[in-house]
């Protein structure tokens, strides 16, 4: 009877190898049949060996994972406590869990086994990554932000971060319960959005730019006609009927043609929208973005990298100058007129994520984007590993003409 965790660990990698030579490839197999198969192997391997219920279970589990699924992975995406897994090669793994990261003990078998998950998670998308094009972005099925980079610029193994989102869509409620804003902000962002103003949501890497977008967009009325352009659909906008959801696609060696962002942009100019919703800027498609706003499209959204509302400016100002040369008051003008309200997040030292900074955009003026804070985070200390603070009011919103188009009263706004 085998007791040992490395005695069965050798009994899952030579039933793995069974299992793939004993797969009919020449047939479309259903989850059923591969079901079938596993148990058949590890029935007559029980009778050999003498395997526990629970090693039966494990070794089923296991198996049709490495064939079905992702392998060791799949329990670690299966997790709802888990919102990050980094893999750096095939036995480095970490996971960001409570907030914390740590290493995981699974590991893949080889590196063998490590690239044919990523190209089964590639694959499921309609998207490639080879040698010639090492770098990809993905998404799995439950909508789980995925980058995977290979040989020759990973050095250490194949590289896959996994970007984990929670089952159910975080909402507004539930970021007030985590204290990343409060019933005030909500309250006047529902409204900002209801009067169509253009709001642009920048933060860090992690900072929850992606969450806030999804949550903001259940301020929309239900009988608007909504187009989100993303790199890899991640939005969950669940309560717009007139939704189109529309996503970018890499070139391929079967001859399909890349489509980028610019592409999307341009075609859902032609779509009737109410509103367009770009997942993320990052890079010459700022141009065509801050087109749309200026186009009669308000009430448009997107999120970008930067450490600071004033930053993100200055960072849409190079990126629209890597996608057209124009001069720069000329492109100055063009984000004053089309960004009117900026949403600044930030993952601070206890690992939490908050509304660091609601600014307005007041215009151009002897060459530069104006711009001050209505709302602002300010600490007030620590106290056991958690910082406290508040987000205060800093200032009052200046551009009404929206809020009255809409049939708002500004007074007290």
């Amino acid at each position: 009877m085998i007791t040992g965790v490395s005695d069965i660990e050798a009994v899952r990698v030579e039933l793995t190898e069974k299992l793939k030579q004993g797969i009919d490839y020449s047939r479309d197999m259903s989850d059923d049949d591969v079901r079938e198969l596993i148990d058949t192997m590890i029935f007559k391997e029980s009778r050999k060996r003498l395997l526990s219920l629970s090693q039966r279970e494990y070794l089923s589990r296991e198996l049709f994972h490495s064939v079905r699924k992702l392998d060791v992975l799949q329990d670690l995406v299966d997790d709802p406590e888990i919102t990050e897994i980094m893999i750096n090669g095939p036995d480095r793994i970490f996971i960001e869990k409570a907030g914390k990261l740590v290493r995981s003990s699974v590991r893949f078998d080889s590196k063998e086994k490590l690239e044919d998950v990523i190209q089964r998670i590639v694959s499921s998308c309609n998207r490639v990554v080879n040698e010639s094009s090492p770098i990809v972005d993905a998404r799995l099925s439950n909508g789980s932000r995925v980058n995977a980079v290979l040989a020759p610029v990973a050095l250490n193994g194949p590289i896959l971060t996994i970007r984990r989102f929670p089952d159910k869509p975080i909402g507004i409620e539930d970021l007030i319960s985590f204290g990343s804003l409060t019933e005030e902000i909500s309250e006047w962002l529902s409204v900002l959005v209801r009067a169509r103003y253009n709001i642009f949501i920048s933060g860090g890497t992690g900072s929850g730019k992606t969450t806030f977008l999804n949550a903001l967009s259940n301020f929309i009325p239900q009988d608007e006609r909504i187009i989100t352009i993303e790199d890899s659909a991640e939005l969950q906008i669940l309560r717009i009927p007139n939704i189109v959801r529309m996503e970018t696609r890499n070139a391929n060696v079967e001859g399909c043609s890349e489509i980028t962002i610019r592409d999307l942009i341009r075609s859902s100019l032609r779509m009737r929208p109410d509103r367009i919703i770009v997942g993320e800027v990052r890079g010459g498609e700022a141009i065509d973005m801050m087109q749309c706003l200026n186009t009669g499209h308000d009430g448009s959204m997107s999120t970008g990298h930067a450490n600071s509302a004033r930053d993100m400016l200055s960072r849409l100002e190079n990126m629209i100058l890597m996608g057209v040369e124009l001069p720069l008051p000329a492109i100055r003008q063009q984000i004053a007129s089309g960004i009117d309200v900026i949403v600044h997040l930030g993952r601070i030292r206890d690992r939490s994520r908050k509304v660091l900074d609601i600014s307005e955009v007041d215009g151009y003026e002897d060459g530069t984007i104006i711009t001050h804070s209505v709302f602002r985070f300010e600490e007030t200390g620590e106290q056991d590993g958690k910082v406290l603070g508040n987000i205060i009011r800093v200032g009052q919103l200046e551009h009404t003409d929206k809020l009255r188009a809409a049939g708002f009263e500004p007074e007290g706004f």
